[in-house]
This record gives structure tokens, sequence and C-alpha cells, in this order.
């Protein structure tokens, strides 16, 4: 007898199974937002890296002005890091190397979008402007991830 009462008993019932359900949905209701919200953090943690004092591209710009003397302008942007610009005379030697190793097309925030320069600065009069369009791609916005520090 104590086999049929075993076996009468060995699976979990439809109200243990939805009891754990709930729980389980109650839980991924919690935790699914934490996680979207780390990821927008994470890749404005990237670009503020990316475009900082110490960052590859604000690093790439300042080994470019020690050489040749002066920041690319505007108009010559990021690619005078990767070819030297007409700007600078090829026998004189000032421009020795591609200054990034990342591919111009790739040089994009993780949104997607190119990284924005200026020189001169209009924040940084005396240096250089780098930013991101940030999360919703549109300049002028607040969640704009810029180089100098926001008023």
């Amino acid at each position: 007898m104590s086999r049929r009462k075993r076996s009468a008993r060995a699976g979990f019932t439809l109200l243990e199974v939805l009891l754990v359900i709930g729980i389980l949905a109650l839980l991924a209701a919690f935790v699914v937002p934490s996680i979207s919200g780390a990821g927008k953090q994470a890749r404005v943690k990237l670009t503020t890296a990316a475009i900082g004092r110490n960052g590859p591209i604000s690093s790439a710009l300042k080994r470019y002005q020690w050489d040749i003397g002066v920041y690319p302008d505007t108009d010559e942007g990021f690619e005078a890091l990767y070819e030297r610009p007409d700007s600078v005379e090829e026998d004189s030697g000032k421009w020795t190397e591609p200054y990034l190793d990342t591919p111009l097309e790739d040089l994009v925030d993780p949104w997607g979008n190119p990284f924005q320069y200026r020189y001169p600065g209009e924040a940084n009069e005396s240096e250089f402007d780098l930013w991101s369009f940030g999360p919703d791609g549109i300049d002028g916005t607040d969640d704009d991830i810029v180089s100098w520090k926001k008023k």
C-alpha cells in the first residue's frame, strides 16, 4: 500500500507550479530594469573614458599637437590622426605616425554615432572640444557626453 501513496504524490501540483512561476516573474520584474539601466550606464562610462582627458582620442590629439605644434583644425578633424594633412609639409618630418590604431570608421560612440571634434574649442578655449551626442543621438541635449565640465 505504501507504493500507491508514494506514486500518487510523486509530482508537483498545478498550484505549486503556478506559485513558483509567479515568484520567478516577480523577481524578473525587479531584475530586468536593473540590468537595462546598467547597460546604459556602461555605455555612458565607456564614452566618457574614450573622450576624457586621458582617453585614447584625447591622447592621440595631444600626441599630434606635440609633434605638429597645433591641434588639427575642425575641418581636418580626426582624419589628421590617420593621414598627414595638407597643412603639414611632407618633408618636415613632423607627422610621424598614425596616432590612433582604431580605423576611422570605427571611431563611433556606443550608440553608433561618430564622435564630434572642434578646434579651437568653445568650451575648452585653449584646447579642443570632444563630445558624443549621447543616447538620444541629438546634439545639444542634456544627455550629451562632453570632454569638458558642464556648467
